[in-house]
């Protein structure tokens, strides 16, 4: 009798001690929260035909022929500038800065086209937004359609998950239209 007992209080203890633990509850859904900071912009000029605001925060570095390389550390991505001298060409340059976009068309769930004309300054382009999951979000072409050419686009170093990099591309896109916005021709004008 003892040990029925002795068994009864060990099976008990066992259970109680088991059976304290708390209820376990799912985790609820959580967004992944990305803040930016506010851009404030600074004038960018060398001794390249082509002048335009950039970001504070990415850190420019020229390549060959003018052409540029604006990075985003933080945000794993890369603004690609490319300047050609307009030398009678200017169909076949802008045809070629239309095709790199709608070569995205594949993956793109769409594709929207905004003109830029600033007959002031004599900057006229296109800006697209490519949306969907594409290797590039945005890309422009800006010229003078005499002397300047100028094409602009973003890549990031990961998987194209536009869901994922929506607030960091809705912030690049935002700063290459900027860039966009705020070119002038500095010399051959």
């Amino acid at each position: 009798m003892i040990n029925k007992t002795i068994g009864f209080l060990t099976v008990v203890l066992l259970l109680s001690f088991t059976a304290c633990k708390d209820d376990v509850l799912p985790k609820p859904a959580s967004q992944l929260r990305l803040d930016y900071p506010l851009a404030q912009y600074a004038a960018f000029s060398n001794h390249c035909p082509v002048a335009f605001d950039i970001n504070e925060d990415a850190i420019i570095k020229e390549d060959k022929n003018c052409g540029f390389s604006i990075h985003y550390p933080k945000m794993k991505a890369t603004i690609y500038l490319t300047y050609k001298p307009v030398n009678g060409d200017i169909n076949k340059l802008l045809r070629d800065a239309q095709k790199l976009t709608y070569e995205h068309v594949i993956k793109a769930d769409d594709i929207l086209e905004q003109p830029y004309i600033n007959p002031d300054k004599k900057v006229y382009g296109m800006f697209y937004q490519v949306r969907g999951n594409a290797a590039t979000n945005a890309q422009f072409y800006a010229t003078d359609s005499i002397k300047h050419f100028v094409t602009g686009s973003v890549y990031f170093y990961a998987k194209p998950n536009f869901d994922s990099i929506m607030p960091a591309a809705d912030y690049i896109k935002n700063d290459m239209q900027q860039l966009m916005e705020t070119i002038q021709w500095t010399q051959g004008r």
